[in-house]
């Protein structure tokens, strides 16, 4: 055995955390990791021992990442409508991979992910080693094969684009959870105008359906625009039998919609601001970005059923 085999499942989660870091998908992640996994395990056979291997897993993985995440831009150039990253459920107790337990923190958050897209594969890099693990600059250099200086110069564009983008409120769990509380109540109630009022003048709605499930082209903006969209939604929805399912996503409130039968059929994240006003939601229905999260029903077939 290995010491790859020996150390697997300790290794995965930290692994995991910096490849979705990187790309914004679980799918692709998992096979960073799993390639990774395996790269480390030839090399240990052929008689390497690393020092430490949390560092070499993080080296490994973070070079896959990279890499990966050049192909897989251009994929998502022609990637139909909006690309939003795939929900991860940060609820505790919630997930039944292990290894997809992640430390959240901004950097996980649904609205970091997509403004992380505008970043360069290394900028992203070394915004995630330092943010999120700690990183000193001389170790993040060793991991991105580019000098201290140039790493430096990555982290300070990285962090002042993000800056100018990134919500700069965060609410306690309590908080969270009590906004979260009323943002579905009234939903649930289906009023255009009770829901207007909890949105910010200048709120937006995406929604990513890539191709597969019915979903809006563009970003919806304002509130009286968002509030007559999901108002419309909740009332298809409802005799249909859809469901919302309050839970964290990314650290973020969320809710599942499901079907009847308890299929999911989708996963929205909600940003707040300060005054406690929702500011962006993303709704996540492309089914083949769900798989991860359970059984995923036919949204388009059961929406053209209800005529």
């Amino acid at each position: 055995m290995t010491v790859i085999a020996e150390y697997h499942d300790e290794l995965r989660p930290l692994m995991f955390s910096i490849a979705y870091r990187m790309l914004g998908s679980v799918a692709e992640a998992e096979d960073v990791v799993q390639e990774a996994l395996l790269k480390m395990t030839r090399a240990a056979s052929d008689g390497v021992e690393p020092d430490n291997l949390d560092a070499w897993a993080t080296t490994v993985t973070t070079r896959l990442a990279i890499d990966t995440l050049r192909s897989a831009r251009v994929r998502r150039e022609s990637y139909v409508g909006e690309w939003l990253p795939e929900p991860l459920r940060t609820t505790v107790g919630h997930d039944d991979d292990p290894a997809h337990r992640v430390e959240v923190d901004d950097s996980i958050s649904t609205a970091m992910l997509v403004l992380m897209e505008t970043l360069t594969p290394h900028e992203r890099a070394v915004f995630i080693l330092r943010e999120a693990l700690g990183y000193d600059y001389a170790d993040i250099a060793a991991v991105v094969e580019q000098s201290e200086t140039t790493c430096r110069q990555h982290f300070s564009r990285a962090r002042k684009h993000l800056e100018a983008g990134r919500s700069r409120f965060r609410a306690s769990t309590s908080r969270r959870d009590e906004l979260a509380a009323a943002f579905l109540a009234v939903v649930q109630g289906g009023r255009a105008e009770e829901l207007e009022r909890l949105l910010a003048d200048d709120v937006v709605f995406w929604a990513d359906g890539g191709g597969k499930a019915p979903a809006a082209t563009h970003p919806l903006h304002g509130p009286v625009a968002v509030a007559r969209f999901i108002a419309g939604l909740v009332r298809r929805g409802g005799p249909l039998g859809f469901r919302l399912e309050p839970t964290i996503l990314n650290g973020e409130p969320g809710l599942l919609t499901t079907s009847p039968s308890g299929d999911l059929l989708g996963a929205l994240t909600v940003s707040f601001d300060e005054e406690g006003r929702v500011v962006g939601l993303r709704n996540q229905i492309n089914p083949d970005k769900l798989q991860h999260l359970g059984q995923v029903g036919d949204l388009r077939t059961l929406m053209q059923g209800a005529g």
